[in-house]
């Protein structure tokens, strides 16, 4: 009997000792549990949420356009360049305009000496000495013909001296006008070896390319003026992009040589010539273009926007990229003081204008918050 009984105590004893340590052994597993859980969030507490200036951010409906990327440079109309030329040989005597200048149109540039000059002025003097005598013969021979009184022989020979000599007078008039020497002064008998030179545009001078006492033939592009009133954007399209490319489509351009600073611009023509390096020149109007201190000749990077579609989207600094993987902090809850995050996994497809379009956003809802600033120091690299 005892021993029944003490058999009896003894089972209940390692009954009673392994049931507790199976008690202690789920507990401990339970607070491991706990313990993982919570070590899958990033804890954020209200103090350094506010030191950090971190912000919250909801997916937004944005526009993500289709893109071409072309390059090109600022450039003025035909009509608002001009090269200054001489029309005839010669020495030039005065240059007082440095590159840089505003000049109005009909402003003197410059002037060119040459002997030729003379000689010119005077040819046009005796022939228009000789117009009023030979204007007279003909008339004269005109109506002795009419009367019958004089041969045809000296009739003709009247017509084709006048003839011949009004349209020398003609000729040497013009020439003169275009040297910018006025016939009506050189009919007064001022002569002059010297003539000046003319703005044909208002604008800012470019280039000079000659000095004092150089010689300048026709064909020496004596300076440039430019004037920037009206200024466009000449762009190269490649060929295989430019079917996608019609007028009225809008072009964000930048000047990576002078700042960052992003531009609006409008296509306006686009060509129909393949150039030799496979582009199409696509011209364009900027927008207030007024506003902006461009130059022609400067550089621009631009994207032409071709296409457009709206998709939910995330702030462009919300996303982490680490070794070529991308994150967000996902807002789990907020307990008193403290944000407790989860970091996800997405995949970015599109971005445009601080905004990210990720392939993955049907596993979020539009009530998901996310970190939006200071999302960097807390992903785990």
């Amino acid at each position: 009997m005892k021993n029944i009984l003490y058999k009896t105590v003894l089972l209940s004893l390692i009954f009673t000792l392994f049931s507790c340590g199976e008690k202690s052994s789920q507990s401990t597993e339970n607070e491991s549990d706990d313990r993982a859980t919570e070590n899958e969030h990033i804890q954020v507490t209200q103090a350094q949420f506010q030191q950090s200036n971190m912000s919250l951010a909801q997916l937004e409906e944005k526009s993500f356009p289709t893109l071409v990327n072309v390059n090109g440079m600022i450039d003025v109309p035909p009509a608002n360049r001009a090269v200054v030329s001489a029309t005839m040989g010669g020495y030039i005597k005065t240059a007082p305009l440095l590159v840089g200048d505003k000049v109005r149109k009909g402003q003197v540039l410059l002037s060119i000496e040459n002997p030729e000059f003379i000689s010119m002025q005077q040819q046009y003097m005796e022939v228009n000495g000789q117009l009023t005598y030979l204007k007279s013969e003909y008339d004269r021979q005109t109506t002795m013909k009419a009367e019958n009184i004089t041969s045809q022989k000296s009739f003709l020979k009247a017509e084709s001296d006048y003839k011949s000599a009004l349209a020398r007078h003609t000729g040497l008039e013009k020439q003169l006008r275009m040297l910018n020497i006025s016939p009506s002064q050189v009919r007064a008998g001022i002569i002059s070896s010297v003539v000046n030179m003319y703005a044909p545009v208002s604008g800012s001078v470019t280039k000079i390319n000659v000095t004092k006492g150089a010689y300048v033939s026709p064909a020496t592009e004596i300076l440039e003026i430019i004037d920037n009133k009206h200024i466009h954007l000449e762009l190269s399209v490649f060929e295989k992009d430019i079917m996608k490319v019609k007028k009225g489509q809008e072009i964000t351009f930048k000047i990576p040589e002078v700042s960052t600073e992003a531009f609006k611009a409008t296509v306006y023509l686009v060509g129909t010539t393949i150039m030799d390096n496979r582009t199409i020149t696509v011209h364009a109007h900027i927008n207030d273009e007024a506003n902006h201190n461009f130059l022609t000749g400067m550089f621009v990077e631009a994207v032409i926007v071709t296409a457009s579609n709206s998709a939910k989207a995330l702030p462009s600094e919300s996303v982490i990229e680490v070794d070529g993987t991308s994150y967000v902090l996902v807002l789990n809850k907020k307990e008193g003081d403290t944000y407790y995050f989860s970091q996800e996994k997405v995949k970015v497809i599109a971005s445009y204008e601080g905004f990210s379009k990720i392939e993955n956003i049907d596993n979020f809802s539009e009530n998901t918050k996310f970190l939006a600033k200071g999302a960097f120091s807390l992903v785990e690299n």
